[in-house]
């Protein structure tokens, strides 16, 4: 009684589509190996050149303080923060006079999301783009 197996599996590669992948590969290689001959030139600043500050692109600026309350910059006073009341209409007038439609919004850690959120909103309504200052 012979209980083998009457098929045979044939266990041969087919050659042709092994030659398709290494043609592809080659051409990759060659490819690659032209493009990294590219170089793009970077000026770099010579050791001895002073580097020059950029300006700040965003002039006005609402700084939250600890407490809460604002401070509007150029011209605000860090001694007296207003409420977030007062600093509306000077918010405006600071951001029309400086010819931006941006505004720095920098707040201490210890300030209110709602703080922040005030002021952003208040960026929102008035069509200025609002950019948040933070410290790494």
């Amino acid at each position: 009684m012979d209980l083998g197996t009457r098929n045979k599996v044939k266990i041969e590669g087919g050659m042709a589509s092994m030659t398709d992948l290494v043609f592809l590969l080659l051409i990759f290689f060659i490819i690659m190996s032209l493009m990294s001959q590219d170089q793009t030139p970077i000026d770099l600043p010579k050791p001895n050149e002073e580097l020059t500050k950029v300006p700040d692109p965003v002039g006005p600026t609402v700084i939250i303080t600890e407490d809460n309350r604002y401070v509007v910059m150029p011209g605000g006073d860090m001694d007296s923060p207003m409420e977030f009341e007062d600093i509306r209409e000077i918010t405006a007038s600071v951001v029309e006079s400086s010819g931006k439609s941006k505004l720095k919004i920098a707040g201490h850690r210890n300030a209110d999301y709602e703080a922040v959120f005030n002021v952003l909103a208040l960026s929102q309504a008035n069509g200025w783009d609002p950019v948040l200052a933070y410290d790494r």
